[in-house]
């Protein structure tokens, strides 16, 4: 099995206890509020960027903080990157892991993407200890990029 592999069984499982003991609690859909104001975004990405296949992307909160998952502390949480998402998902349960959705439950704030060429849409979304976005969710504007292999990067990457 490989090491992604055994990634995606290990946040399933997470995943999966926190909702049996939500469900224990009777509280399966209670969402951790927000905090007012909060904000979240791309410190340095922007609507219409170019970028080349591989590059950092770097996230950018206000307003909150940021925790590893697991950490439950108010007014925190860990970043997720929503990659060429149609639709968003039930964002009262914990977020799936995919190539679409990816977890950042170390409290990383930023990751390396390698993503094909061509165009691609991001938004970025906090979520609570247990994968589950705040109430009201604190998620940015989904922004448009295109990735060239002609591009070069930032200079704040």
């Amino acid at each position: 099995m490989s090491l992604k592999s055994m990634w995606l069984l290990v946040l399933l499982a997470v995943s999966l206890a926190v909702h049996v003991d939500r469900e224990a609690r009777g509280d399966a859909s209670a969402r951790n509020p927000s905090a007012p104001g909060a904000t979240v975004g791309f410190a340095n990405l922007a609507d219409g960027d170019v970028v080349p296949p591989g590059f950092t992307v770097r996230f950018a909160i206000s307003g909150m903080g940021v925790a590893p998952a697991g950490t439950q502390i108010e007014n925190t949480g860990h970043f997720h990157l929503l990659i060429d998402l149609a639709q968003l998902p039930d964002l009262s349960q914990p977020l799936p892991a995919s190539e679409n959705i990816r977890h950042y439950g170390k409290g990383q704030t930023f990751a390396e993407l390698d993503l094909a060429e061509g165009e691609h849409t991001l938004q970025v979304l906090l979520a609570d200890h247990a994968h589950v976005a705040h109430d009201p969710p604190v998620m940015s504007e989904v922004i448009s990029i295109t990735v060239s292999s002609a591009a070069t990067l930032p200079t704040d990457n």
